[in-house]
This record gives structure tokens, sequence and C-alpha cells, in this order.
């Protein structure tokens, strides 16, 4: 409802203005096909024709953002409207340059179950010497990015507004990594910092596809000057440093899923049997 209000008073009060929406590359699933960045040129019965392409939200959050990128996509064409839409991938660190200047500037940290992304839980669960809890098999594979290429992205999008009556489409992210991958990296670097970090499976409470294929483009903001600050041993040794240094802060009560996503019935309680 946020974003087709907004889209409203573009249309009414600016309408030469450039809208950018943060959306995710939660929207596409996980196609058995390679993810194209927001439209795909298919050819069929002889006859060829580029169009968005497929949403498959795996929650109702992604499916908020389904919602959204249609409203954008239609009234732009529909009122000539200049729209980005920036499918995000799972953003992890703590902190920007720009935050860095002072400590009153540190970021927020979500690692509840609701919330919270398997990365962010993961370092937390291995500073508090909580086993890393990974759903099913872990081979659940998403994009990621870093903070800083997230605020770099942003500002991308806006020094290169769409013309108007299109919607550009990027996906935001810079690497690909499965959860059993991100528990492997946090162990090595959790070790090297004095950290003992275990890994257990779990039930799965949410429904997904927990091994697939994987496999999205992301060249148009690169193309555009993007960076990527990649997933380096420095940057993980940075990340759980930080939160070694905070970690009295940490509710453990809200480290396990509370909700399950096939039944009403709360699973907090099963996992921690």
């Amino acid at each position: 409802m946020g974003t087709i209000n907004a889209l409203y008073a573009v249309k009414e009060f600016a309408p030469d203005c450039h809208m950018i929406k943060l959306g995710t590359m939660g929207e596409y699933g996980t196609p058995n096909i390679d993810i194209e960045e927001g439209y795909i040129t298919i050819t069929h019965n002889g006859r060829t024709d580029t169009l968005p392409y497929p949403k498959q939200g795996g929650s109702f959050y992604h499916l908020s953002k389904c919602h959204d990128s249609a409203n954008m996509l239609f009234c732009t064409k529909a009122w000539g409207l200049r729209t980005t839409d920036l499918n995000q991938g799972v953003v992890y660190g703590v902190s920007t340059d720009e935050c860095d200047m002072h400590p009153d500037l540190v970021n927020r940290l979500d690692y509840d179950a609701v919330f919270g992304t398997a990365l962010n839980r993961f370092c937390i669960q291995a500073a508090v010497g909580h086993p890393m809890t990974v759903y099913g098999k872990g081979g659940q594979t998403r994009g990621f990015l870093n903070i800083k290429d997230t605020v770099r992205c942003i500002q991308i999008a806006c020094d290169n507004p769409a013309p108007a009556g299109e919607m550009k489409i990027y996906n935001q992210f810079t690497e690909q990594f499965s959860v059993n991958e991100l528990a492997a990296m946090i162990t090595e670097a959790g070790k090297k910092i004095g950290l003992s970090p275990e890994v257990i499976n779990v039930p799965n409470p949410r429904t997904e596809m927990e091994e697939h294929y994987y496999n999205a483009k992301n060249s148009k903001l690169q193309d555009l000057g993007l960076t990527p600050t990649l997933m380096s041993e420095s940057l993980m040794d940075s990340l759980l440093k930080t939160i070694v240094e905070y970690k009295d802060r940490v509710d453990q009560r809200l480290i396990l899923p509370g909700v399950n996503w096939k039944e009403s019935a709360s699973v907090g309680k099963t996992l921690a049997k």
C-alpha cells in the first residue's frame, strides 16, 4: 500500500522525479534456470518478446515486493514515470565509512529468526557459544552484498535515472553462497579469534527448497561502476570481532525460530530440547 500510494503521489505532484524502490532477490524464488536482471527474452511458438522475469516470491514479505514491482511497472508505462527497481540480495556488515566516523552512528544488527539473516544469526551464535543452526540440508543459496555496496548501488541508481516511461531493474548483489558455505566460513573465521563454533542441522521451520540450482545475473551495476566489496577473511574477522564486543546485548531467546510456516504452533521449544 505504501508503494502504490507513493506512485500516485509521484504522478500527481512530481511526475518528472525518479522513483527508486529497494526490492529483493527473493522475488525470483529459486527457478531451475538462470535468473536474469528483471527481464527475459522468450521465443515461443515462433514469436519472440521481452517480458518481466517470472516472480515466485518465497514468503508473504517477498510477495509484497512482487506486488510493488508489478504496480511500479504498470504505473511507469501508464503514466510515463521513471522508476528503478533494485532487487537486493542478503545484506551483511555493520557499518559504512560514514558510520565509522562516530560510535553513535553504529548500525543495528538483526539476528532473530524473523528479521535476522542466516549470516547474522550464525555470527551471533558463534560469538555467544551457541551452535550455528543450519535449517534442513543447508543447500539454500542466495545472493549477498556488503552494506557498503548497498549504499553505493543506491547512489549509482540515483546517478543513472531511468528515462520517462521506463523501469530499470538491477540485481543488487555481488556474491552467492549457500547456508552451509556461510557456516563453514564463520567456523574458520571464529577459530582465528579464539571462538569454538559448532554447526548443527535443525528441522527447517520454513517452506523452501533446501537443495536447488541458483545462478543469478548481476552485471548491470558493475557496468555502471560498482566495485564489489567481497566477503574476505579480514571482513568476516572484523564482523565477528564487532559482535563479540557487544555480545552482552544479545538476547538468546531470539536465536531459535519461534514461527513454523507449516504449523501455527511454536517450534522454538522443540528445537531447544
